[in-house]
């Protein structure tokens, strides 16, 4: 017997995060995470089979598009055996419920079962994210572009994260996804930075033109995650993005950081060059399925 159950408790986040982890983990995440990442309109799911937690799924609004996203993930040993299914139905239900007609998931480029099981439900794919890795050595205090001033945001979070987001915005606005983003500002503020001593804005002239966020790793304190990098429009193409960059590189060898991850999607080759020019390696991709609500 299937049994679904929302996750409401504490133990019901590090249950469902152990099985999302154990399912991807090229992209783990921590009860607290979840819980800090709460927003209106989300829905957690753990599946059973048998009084045994066989899986988890998320649901709520899309960043973009203007659709619903859900997403079922299934432990191996219980795959093919309806829970994914019935973890789609349920969310799809609540989808609906958010007055959304549409759909967007991510499925791992590799997983082949979850791709044919996402087809089968008229997704297909219409984007990807690709993963980097970087592990820091001794690295060193990057020169700047000339006229430019680079500082940690630091104990001045708040403050200065209010004022990148005009520039985050344009950052958003640009992004080559499949359907606008939808980005509010409480979000931003709440989930970018959590590392705000290795998260830097860039001045031009006393002008905020530069942001590189890093935000925390499920893996632990030794590994961080770059958030949102961004140049306001009128400062592109001078080397800010990769003075912001090597400036968290050297942050990261003074701190005790051993790995930094970063996530960019199809059609931002150029940061994705960019990184690869500061040896970051290409590890996961993970494709962008989208339909109509199944």
């Amino acid at each position: 017997m299937i049994e679904l159950r929302v996750a409401s408790a504490l133990d019901d986040f590090e249950t469902w995060a152990k099985v999302k982890s154990r399912v991807v983990p090229d992209e783990p995440v921590t009860a607290e995470q979840l819980i800090a990442s709460n927003e209106p309109g989300r829905l957690l799911l753990l599946a059973y089979l048998d009084g045994v937690v066989a899986g988890c799924g998320i649901g709520g609004r899309s960043a973009f598009g203007e659709k619903a996203f859900i997403m079922a993930r299934v432990l191996p040993e219980f795959r093919c055996r309806g829970v994914g299914s019935e973890l789609v139905r349920a969310l799809a239900e609540h989808g609906r419920a958010l007055g959304r007609d549409g759909v967007n998931s991510f499925v791992e480029w590799h997983d082949e079962p979850s791709i044919r099981f996402a087809e089968k439900l008229g997704l297909t794919e219409v984007d990807y994210q690709l993963e980097q890795v970087r592990l820091v050595g001794a690295e060193a205090r990057p020169e700047l572009p000339a006229g430019i001033e680079v500082v940690a945001i630091a104990d001045r979070r708040d403050e200065l994260l209010a004022k990148a987001w005009p520039v985050a915005q344009q950052g958003y606005e640009d992004m080559p996804l499949p359907g606008a983003v939808t980005h509010p500002r409480e979000s931003w503020l709440r989930d970018e930075a959590t590392r705000p001593d290795g998260t830097f804005v860039a001045f031009d002239d006393g002008e905020l033109v530069g942001y590189a966020g890093m935000t925390d790793h499920a893996n632990g304190d030794a590994t961080a995650e770059h958030g949102l990098t961004v140049v306001r429009r009128d400062r592109r193409r001078r080397g800010i993005a990769r003075a912001l960059k090597l400036s968290q590189l050297h942050w990261a060898s003074s701190t005790g950081v051993v790995e930094l991850i970063t996530w960019t999607q199809k059609g931002n080759e150029a940061m994705q060059a960019l990184n690869a020019s500061l040896g970051y390696e290409t590890r996961s991709r993970a494709l962008t399925m989208q339909g109509p609500m199944p």
